[in-house]
């Protein structure tokens, strides 16, 4: 299940999807800068359980931004849904209209 996305030209980050499936990790010059995880939930939903950005890259936006969006992205390969339950992907998804087709919305 290999896959990698490169997202920024400025630094060539590439992002990489892990062995198992279930997360990504963000490159720089074979220096490990980033990672996202998630687990499926029933047949069609993903929770993002956690994100990290080393420091020297926390400042740069577009490193967290692009590992959300690989979860997405891979969320609408699979026809499924996200919901974001670490800090970092709550706000992103809170703050950025491109993840509303696939965040899932609860209904009462």
């Amino acid at each position: 299940m290999g896959a990698r996305f490169i997202m920024s030209d400025t630094e060539n980050i590439t992002y990489d999807i892990f062995p198992n499936g279930f997360g990504f990790y963000a490159n720089c010059g074979g220096n490990h800068i980033g990672e996202i995880t998630f687990v499926q939930s029933g047949g069609d939903k993903m929770i993002i359980d956690y994100t990290f950005i080393s420091d020297q890259y926390k400042q740069d936006k577009d490193v967290g931004l692009n590992l959300v969006r690989c979860v997405a992205n891979l969320a609408r390969s699979q026809h499924r849904k996200v919901i974001p339950m670490c800090p970092y992907a709550t706000a992103v998804f809170s703050r950025y209209s491109e993840f509303d087709d696939v965040r899932f919305l609860h209904v009462r």
